[in-house]
């Protein structure tokens, strides 16, 4: 009888033992690190609008938030397509930084020949080489509008010019 109960002993404290291990495994585990990934869709494309140039020229802007101005010799229609910020959805965890940066300028070529040059931004974030943290959590998409100013010379050929613009979007 002796032997049984030891053995009862030996079973009820290696079963404890193995509890309290287990207890001591689940204590110490790390929730999982989010998502570091950085995600990024142009959704929308920068637009001018419909405008007419006279004389020398002159430039036509967009800013971030879609507004239109002119200057020199150009005159703004209210025709389609009317005028808009290029939009960018960018997708990082919460509390992450983004730095951007792009060229200050490219050119864009029309159907007709010739070509004017784009100046590049501001950006709702700011200007070249700012940082700006992300919304929210990691499934929440922060939008980047990007403007930018046409500079075009009395002798570009009417027509629709296009081209493209790089941005760098790298986490902090």
């Amino acid at each position: 009888m002796e032997s049984s109960s030891t053995y009862k002993h030996f079973f009820k404290s290696l079963f404890l033992t193995m509890i309290f291990v287990v207890c001591i495994s689940f204590s110490y585990a790390q929730p999982a690190l989010p998502q570091r990934t950085l995600t990024v869709t142009p959704t929308q494309a920068i637009q001018f609008g419909t405008f007419c140039v006279s004389g020398s020229g002159g430039t036509v802007t967009v800013g971030w938030d879609g507004n239109r101005t002119s200057s020199g010799n150009i005159v703004l229609l209210a025709m389609s397509p009317t005028a808009q910020p290029a939009i960018f959805e960018i997708k990082l965890c919460q509390g992450r930084h983004v730095n951007i940066s792009f060229a200050a300028t490219t050119t864009l070529t029309g159907g007709a020949g010739g070509s004017i040059t784009l100046d590049i931004g501001p950006t709702e974030k700011g200007p070249n080489g700012s940082s700006f943290a992300t919304n929210s959590d990691c499934n929440f998409i922060t939008p980047l509008r990007v403007g930018g100013t046409l500079h075009i010379p009395g002798s570009a050929p009417p027509g629709t010019y296009t081209g493209s613009f790089d941005i760098t979007f790298n986490q902090e």
